[in-house]
């Protein structure tokens, strides 16, 4: 159940690439407890979105606030030490290193201790115990000592959020983390999603529309760089411009 106090909340969003803009006035309430889907066709805005609300791209204009403070300024560095934790359309681990020492850079990242010169970035409890729940959370927790480039496209991707949560997010930005997954996989994610949600506030882009009527609280349907509907899942099912711009029920529209 969500608080009514947004957590993480965007007013009149906008980004222009020259005369295009991607992003165009979008405005969002994320709250803790909730799920949230972003959806909409390819080219909608709505990777460009999670981008802005990462901090990796600035916004042309408008205003993004986490738990009332003016964070539209700041630095995706200074966000993630915040509490904004994201994932990535395309898998984004070390395949080289176990799942364990992946979750463990990520913790170290997070809370850098640079003044331990003498100390093993190994030895640091710390980091370890993180990485530790973190892949407990993910339901990794007896795949620690796999390397990352072994394991299944599924168990990457729950790495990849594992990873993420070795960083202490209280928002979630998930981009299409369920992209290549089997039905199999897909379940595990889902799951996953469902036991994340309590502690946090969850923005979720994702293609697949049953997943998203399954897990998600609110769906912000985007159409050209703009949100045409935000509403429960039931709402956007029967939503006529939804319909006709998206979901492609031509009827709709008479």
């Amino acid at each position: 159940m969500s608080t009514d106090i947004p957590l993480l909340r965007a007013a009149a969003l906008t980004r222009r690439f020259g005369g295009l803009a991607a992003v165009d006035k979008v405005s969002l309430d994320i709250h803790l407890g909730e799920i949230h889907a972003v959806i909409g066709t390819n080219g909608a805005g709505k990777s460009t979105l999670v981008n802005m609300l990462s901090g990796e791209i600035a916004a042309s204009e408008g205003a993004l606030h986490l738990r009332g403070a003016d964070i539209t300024g700041w630095s995706q560095g200074r966000r993630a030490r915040a509490g904004i934790g994201r994932s990535y359309q395309r898998t984004t681990i070390f395949p080289d290193f176990s799942l364990f020492e992946n979750c463990r850079l990520a913790a170290q990242a997070a809370a850098q201790r640079p003044w331990r010169l003498w100390e093993s970035a190994a030895g640091c409890r710390h980091s370890g115990e993180t990485a530790r729940r973190a892949l407990e959370e993910a339901g990794l927790h007896d795949r620690g000592h796999l390397l990352a480039g072994t394991v299944s496209h599924g168990q990457q991707r729950q790495l990849e959020i594992a990873m993420c949560l070795a960083t202490g997010p209280t928002v979630l930005l998930l981009d299409e983390p369920l992209a290549g997954m089997g039905a199999e996989e897909t379940e595990r994610m889902l799951s996953l999603l469902e036991r994340l949600r309590p502690g946090h506030a969850i923005v979720l882009v994702e293609h697949d529309m049953d997943a998203v009527f399954r897990v998600a609280d609110r769906v912000t349907v985007m159409v050209n760089g703009q949100v045409i509907a935000t509403d429960r899942p039931d709402g956007i099912r029967n939503n006529a411009a939804v319909k006709t711009a998206y979901l492609g029920d031509h009827d709709a529209a008479h």
